[in-house]
């Protein structure tokens, strides 16, 4: 298997870059933005950049299946699922926030083996492979180490259904912020999880999210030496919409805001 997880990484960190440099080369352009609901926005970039990326899975792993955002799917037998949204932060790309990232995920037998969350305008790159560590760049990634929640700085985001389950997500966001030193909230939860795998936060939590928004980041933090669960402090499980990450020492003070 790790000669396979070797080839799958390489074969990732290609689509992401490919699919990265073509939505940076079309950022500023005429978008076609359309809405998937109220406030949930997909552009012609979305969609040109999954296609690209099932595209050379198609021609390259003909066998595995493929979950992605937009639509693209395909379903066999095969252990392996590659998980992709092809363009996180979409709202951050249509207003010209630099805070977005192509994230692929996948899947061996549903457990994450290979993670790849690449931000082209920020000129970063993050990888893990099961048991081979987390990285930016290049450059090994670690949590933190800090075992305070007032000390810490965290992230979140809101559903798209915020507007009818405001008081919902703010129960925890109203407790952080007491309890926290600072909360940020940016918009695209592949970068956020791969910023608690870099130790630039020291956790992560968001309702309502899908396997494409988290099964690279899952495994990033992991392989940083962090910690993932559900809100109930369940296994993580990337086609459950609940997502708490940590750097595993602030875990168990985090789990109170949702008790």
């Amino acid at each position: 298997m790790e000669k396979t997880t070797e080839e799958i990484l390489k074969a990732a960190l290609e689509m992401a870059r490919r699919s990265g440099e073509y939505i940076e080369r079309h950022r500023g352009t005429a978008l076609g933005i359309d809405f998937k609901g109220a406030v949930n926005l997909v552009t012609r970039m979305d969609r040109e950049s999954e296609d690209m990326i099932v595209s050379h899975i198609a021609d390259t792993f003909p066998g595995h299946q493929v979950v992605a955002e937009e639509g693209g799917r395909r379903e066999s037998d095969s252990p392996w699922t590659w998980v992709i949204d092809p363009l996180d932060g979409t709202t951050n790309y249509a207003h010209g926030l630099p805070v977005y990232a192509v994230s692929i995920g996948v899947l061996y037998k549903g457990i994450p083996r290979v993670g790849v969350v690449h931000a082209p305008a920020l000129g970063e790159t993050f990888h893990a492979r099961s048991n081979g560590g987390a990285f930016c760049n290049g450059h090994p990634l670690s949590v933190t180490r800090r075992d305070r929640l007032d000390h810490c700085l965290l992230a979140t985001g809101f559903p798209y259904d915020r507007q009818e389950e405001a008081g919902r997500y703010l129960k925890p966001f109203t407790y952080f912020l007491r309890h926290a030193r600072d909360v940020r909230r940016w918009g695209a939860a592949a970068l956020d999880m791969a910023y608690v795998a870099a130790g630039r936060f020291d956790a992560f939590w968001e309702y309502g999210l899908k396997a494409w928004d988290t099964a690279a980041g899952d495994l990033l933090v992991r392989e940083a030496g962090g910690r993932t669960s559900d809100f109930r402090d369940a296994p993580f499980d990337p086609f459950l919409p609940q997502c708490l990450a940590t750097n595993g020492r602030i875990h168990a003070a985090m789990l109170k805001a949702f008790g």
